[in-house]
């Protein structure tokens, strides 16, 4: 090989590596997925994820996208050790991300690489992403409005810099940044003085143990259908295994055409009802929506006990922010859940609007002071 065609190379292949970055950020998965060889593997065992082949390395993309409230990839570059036609190489990356449920953080990572000359040029045989630092301390940032970003996404390459640019000034994303220390105890302070009674949790491995100790072996218990009960464990513990009386399981077993009066009787009257909510009002009301209502009799007080889990970025001034919340954040985001799971959209056919507890002691908010849930 000349030294000629070593540069030539080395220089392509550092363009590969740039383009798969740009299209993660643009969130063009096919012309990432046409980066790979046809055989080539994307593997993401910190996430996990194994992708093998173009049409599954697009298709997973699209379902990793579509988690996100917002992602930033840096890729700087690492080594090259040419054989021939084909090469091995590290790049090293820095992240930034949000996702819709209210993980985030940020990681430095490498890409472990195998890349193979074709007559498309040099393309990713193997991808192998590995976490090297992980900081899930909450972002403070937030990602520009959908509109802001397409309009950026589309334009031109811009002129060179010629000075700093005015601040992005509009709320981006006002119903995913958690809520600071002082509107979490405002609201806390409000949901006490009707009724509730209120822990302020440090994140959802407390809320999941303190669960456990609010909930007495044998319970008869309901869970609600939500990522904030998945996304913490709290609805395996309580569906999976044999400490409780668990509903839901039953509920699933039986038949919804012969079965519909008995499936009403079981989610109504629990002993205790575990669910989230859609929002909470600093003025101390909580709000549920629902697209069958089947979970919202146990919460309104069929339930002889209540807990509901609540992450820090459900806090909002009032109840007509609540049903804003509802309806611009909560219902898309659950539309793409309920698509998954039914596959058919969500509605929100149901709001149930908690302003007090009349029952001392019948309902307990944990209120989380991290994001989770949506």
């Amino acid at each position: 090989m000349t030294d000629f065609q070593a540069v030539a190379d080395r220089v392509e292949i550092e363009a590969l590596r740039g383009e798969f970055t740009d299209s993660a950020m643009m969130r063009d998965r096919p012309r990432l997925a046409s980066l790979f060889t046809p055989d080539g593997v994307l593997r993401m065992p910190n996430i996990p994820v194994e992708l093998t082949g173009r049409e599954e390395i697009r298709a997973g993309g699209e379902r990793l996208q579509a988690q996100w409230d917002f992602f930033v990839q840096t890729t700087h570059p690492g080594t090259i050790l040419l054989d021939g036609d084909t090469a091995t190489g590290r790049a090293y990356i820095q992240e930034l991300a949000r996702t819709l449920d209210g993980r985030q953080g940020l990681n430095y990572a490498v890409y472990h690489d195998r890349y193979r000359r074709t007559e498309e040029g040099w393309k990713f045989a193997e991808r192998v992403y590995e976490v090297r630092y992980l900081d899930t301390t909450p972002l403070t940032g937030s990602a520009p409005s959908p509109d802001h970003s397409a309009e950026i996404a589309t334009r031109a390459p811009a002129a060179p810099f010629a000075g700093p640019a005015a601040p992005f000034t509009g709320q981006a994303t006002p119903f995913t940044a958690p809520a600071p220390a002082e509107r979490l105890e405002r609201t806390a302070a409000a949901l006490r003085a009707n009724g509730f009674t209120v822990e302020v949790l440090d994140d959802a491995a407390a809320a999941r143990a303190r669960v456990e100790d609010l909930l007495p072996a044998g319970a008869r218990v309901f869970t609600g259908a939500g990522e904030t009960l998945r996304l913490s464990g709290i609805e395996a513990d309580i569906n999976t295994g044999e400490r409780y009386d668990a509903v839901r399981p039953r509920v699933l077993a039986i038949d919804r055409a012969t079965g519909a009066d008995e499936i009403r009787r079981l989610t109504a009257n629990p002993d205790y009802v575990v669910n989230s909510v859609a929002a909470v009002t600093e003025t101390g009301s909580l709000v549920l929506a629902s697209g069958s209502g089947s979970q919202l009799p146990a919460n309104a007080g069929g339930a002889a006990h209540a807990v509901w889990v609540v992450g820090a970025q459900k806090v909002v001034p009032d109840l007509s922010t609540a049903l804003r919340r509802i309806e611009e954040h909560a219902l898309p985001l659950e539309n793409i859940r309920a698509q998954a799971a039914y596959g058919r959209p969500s509605a929100v056919n149901r709001v149930l609007i908690l302003n007090a507890e009349p029952h001392p002691g019948r309902g307990t908010v944990l209120l989380l002071r991290e994001a989770i849930g949506y």
